[in-house]
């Protein structure tokens, strides 16, 4: 049976990243990775996160890469939506690493994203769904089935999801809500452990649920 490996919330932390990706007992031809979002914003290096994460295909057979609220809103803001809310999660940093000014128009904006990156941000997926398992950036409203969530809950839903002991029909293996320590429940595995805030990027390997961090 081929092992899947989720990876949780980078936001920019490649080092983190680097060594979490040779620390994996991962067999690029067999194995499946799985990203969940949010690799830029808040860390120091996203552009470079985002450079590492694209040339792993070049490694890996079969990677999935989910849409995290921060693309989500990085995207927005190319498009000039939303700005201040982007600038108060941690946007900055990203603009700093794409050289985008405060000033510049939409247009500029696009203008100064390497078209491979624009093509990455725009083929994130809002979910993934395996025989076994559901992975989503943030959670799923109780109750709908995924192609019924509004993508804005897919990325930012918390404790209606969290808190929730409804039987989604799959694990649902997620990000977004930072954790001192991996969330493993019957419906649900949490695997952001706040990595740009000083804690571990984390790594769940399935069906196994084997936890690596770095």
């Amino acid at each position: 049976m081929n092992k899947i490996f989720a990876i949780g919330d980078i936001h920019g932390c490649l080092d983190k990243l680097e060594e979490l990706i040779g620390k994996i007992p991962a067999e690029p031809q067999k194995d499946q990775l799985v990203f969940l979002g949010d690799y830029i914003d808040r860390g120091k290096y996203s552009r470079d996160a985002v450079d590492f994460v694209i040339s792993l295909k070049n490694i890996f057979r079969n990677i999935v890469y989910l849409m995290g609220n921060h693309e989500r809103m990085f995207l927005n803001y190319l498009d000039g939506i939303e700005e201040e809310l982007y600038l108060a999660n941690g946007g900055r940093y990203t603009l700093q690493d794409y050289g985008i000014a405060g000033t510049d128009s939409p247009v500029e904006r696009k203008k100064k994203i390497p078209g491979e990156h624009i093509r990455f941000y725009n083929s994130l997926l809002p979910y993934y769904e395996s025989e076994k398992y559901l992975f989503v950036h943030a959670g799923l409203i109780p109750g709908l089935e995924p192609a019924k969530q509004k993508i804005d809950d897919l990325v930012w839903v918390r404790r209606d999801f969290i808190d929730s002991s409804y039987d989604f029909g799959k694990i649902v293996v997620f990000g977004h809500t930072r954790f001192g320590r991996p969330l493993i429940e019957k419906n649900k595995i949490g695997i952001d452990t706040g990595a740009v805030y000083g804690g571990q990027l984390t790594c769940v390997e399935l069906p196994a649920v084997n936890i690596y961090q770095v």
